[in-house]
């Protein structure tokens, strides 16, 4: 399964680099039982057109009182784009967000005060990302040391072609490393993993989002990034607890399920910004991380959640290769006061 996912992953990978867009993933008949499929299973998802709370501020903000930090330093700015799940809907208050949770969690790894400037848009699929970058890179008074990405559930339910939608995120992390940022993605989320969802659609969903997820990460390190994976890390969590991890519309996380997200997102968060033990860089064996070809790293990533693939200098006549890491990961709680203004 592994290697057929790596070489779908590929193509799909190599279609986006070279302007193509009409690899599909599924046959035209799987693709009508999907929408008979969805069109029941709108019946029972919910849905909600609720503003996400809007979490744009500063954290950690003792940190830079006269020097409390034992790094010090100015604040670092941390951008968010994607969809609704980027930004927060499904909950109530700002501190409860993805981003306020990792905002105030790369401030106490930091110790440094934490900007955040979220510009996510419920809804959105990958063609939008050019127009997040911009309105981010736009704000001449805060320029990003980090960006995290989290985007492609839409795209799998809107059937983009996902040639496109890789080609759509390798634009936009281009753009954010060129401008200096270092850059996280999560990729696609585990679709088969919404509670309401039955069978043949729960297993097409999974195998749609797992090969959109493989092929985003191929993207995504192409262009200097890191990514990690999001799908099967909240699979488990949220079928054996989907009372908990859901929010009342049974589609977006509840504020535990955020959480954890957001605490398998933060190790990565940290290192791609230097602040991590070196030592942890080091693949570990034991957790079955080592040095892969790209498309096998990203279709294993794909097949467990919470898997962080970078890329690293590929061995003498091969490549492109990966470091495949299980990061572990560090507890996120969010802040008892909201942002405070920037």
């Amino acid at each position: 399964m592994t290697m057929s996912r790596a070489r779908v992953a590929r193509r799909i990978a190599a279609a986006a680099a070279y302007g193509g867009g009409g690899i599909g993933l599924m046959g035209g008949l799987a693709v009508g039982l999907l929408l008979t499929e969805v069109r029941l299973a709108r019946r029972t998802v919910g849905g909600s057109d609720d503003e996400p709370p809007r979490a744009d501020g500063l954290y950690g903000a003792p940190f830079g009182r006269g020097g409390a930090g034992l790094r010090g330093g100015e604040s670092l700015r941390l951008g968010f784009l994607g969809d609704s799940t980027a930004a927060g809907q499904g909950v109530h208050r700002p501190r409860q967000t993805p981003g306020a949770l990792l905002a105030s969690g790369l401030a106490a790894v930091a110790e440094r005060p934490v900007e955040l400037r979220n510009v996510a848009l419920p809804g959105a699929q990958s063609d939008d990302l050019e127009r997040q970058v911009t309105t981010l890179l736009d704000d001449l008074g805060f320029r990003p040391d980090v960006v995290v990405v989290m985007i492609g559930a839409n795209d799998v339910t809107h059937r983009m072609p996902p040639a496109q939608s890789v080609r759509y995120l390798k634009d936009a992390v281009r753009r954010l490393r060129a401008a200096g940022a270092e850059v996280v993605v999560g990729t696609c989320p585990d679709l088969g993993t919404i509670e309401p969802v039955y069978q043949p659609l729960r297993w097409l969903a999974r195998r749609m989002s797992r090969q959109l997820a493989a092929a985003q990460t191929i993207g995504v390190l192409e262009e200097d990034g890191r990514t990690v994976s999001l799908g099967d890390l909240l699979g488990p969590e949220f079928e054996a607890n989907p009372r908990v991890m859901f929010g009342p519309d049974n589609y977006h996380p509840s504020a535990d399920g955020y959480a954890t997200a957001a605490m398998a997102v933060l190790p990565t968060l940290c290192a791609a910004l230097g602040l991590w033990p070196a030592e942890d860089d080091r693949p570990d064996a034991r957790r079955e991380e080592g040095f892969l070809p790209v498309a096998t790293a990203a279709a294993r990533a794909a097949e467990e959640g919470g898997t962080e693939v970078a890329a690293v200098p590929a061995p003498a006549g091969r490549g492109p290769w990966a470091l495949l890491k299980h990061r572990r990961r560090r507890r996120v709680s969010p802040s008892e006061d909201e942002p405070a203004a920037a």
